[in-house]
């Protein structure tokens, strides 16, 4: 049975145990919901550390006021099962109150990369999400976490606030998860009903033939705007965003001239799906 810790006492002093054992341990932050995606994270893990926690934690923080925090889904008993199957040595599961507990009154920002993007559209989301991994980091001091490319933004926003507040991890992205039509795994797509699940796959095809139309050497406004109506017509509602940015940074291009990421953010029924490819 895959041992469950609640608390901060206990997370570290079982990690606290696997280092003094000389163990290098790997985290896997997710909010459950578990896939496919998330799996190959620990898969990845078990291969680079000795010991794997995963943690589940469904982070009040990064949710807008409209958006789905009440609703997201929640299923830890089916998430044991497939951790332990995955290879997790470990779930640490805090409540919210071990987390944020009364008083707390600390947020970390990261200026510049939380900015554009998904920020324009969750305002406060990057905040949410470099506070609780901070707090992640620090109570459970792995070697190594991982995260998803799916979220690349959420990646870069991680990898620099780890570096600027000198927490001693090697935070590493792990490509993206696909179903066979190319659709990234994600746990929202359990929100689209059969038919938008049809179309879904469309966000992936015009990112590669937006990537293919760049690396012949034509300017990105065109392809973008192509690409935006491309997706519409499919049948999405709106375009959040589709853009060309420099993959280190995250600075908008308008020619495909240094190693780069096609974003994209739309939304399909009830689900806002994001996607990206390297460009």
């Amino acid at each position: 049975m895959l041992p469950i810790f609640r608390s901060v006492p206990s997370v570290r002093t079982q990690t606290a145990d696997w280092r003094a054992a000389g163990l290098r341990i790997a985290l896997v932050p997710t909010m459950g919901a578990l896939h496919d995606g998330h799996l190959s994270l620990v898969r990845m893990a078990r291969t680079k550390a000795d010991r794997v926690l995963t943690s589940i934690f469904v982070n009040p923080t990064q949710f807008g006021p409209t958006e789905d925090f009440a609703a997201y889904p929640r299923q830890e008993e089916a998430d044991c099962a497939k951790l332990a199957t995955a290879g997790a040595d470990g779930l640490y599961a805090p409540t919210v109150a071990e987390i944020y507990p009364s008083g707390f009154a600390t947020t970390v920002t990261v200026a510049g990369l939380s900015e554009g993007l998904c920020g324009d559209f969750r305002p406060g989301h990057f905040a949410g999400v470099a506070t609780v991994v901070a707090k992640l980091l620090l109570q459970t001091a792995p070697d190594i976490a991982l995260f998803g490319e799916k979220d690349f933004q959420q990646l870069q926003v991680i990898r620099r606030m780890a570096h600027d507040l000198d927490i001693p991890v090697a935070v590493e992205g792990v490509v993206t998860v696909r179903e066979a039509d190319g659709l990234a795994m994600s746990s929202r797509n359990a929100y689209l009903s059969p038919a938008e699940r049809d179309i879904a796959p469309v966000l992936f095809r015009v990112l590669c033939d937006c990537s293919a139309r760049l690396q012949q050497g034509k300017p990105a406004a065109e392809v973008l705007e192509s690409g935006i109506a491309a997706i519409l017509a499919a049948g999405f509602s709106s375009v959040d965003y589709l853009e060309l940015r420099a993959a280190d940074d995250l600075r908008p291009l308008d020619r495909l001239t240094r190693p780069a990421r096609l974003l994209v953010a739309a939304r399909l029924g009830k689900a806002r799906l994001i996607d990206n490819i390297a460009a």
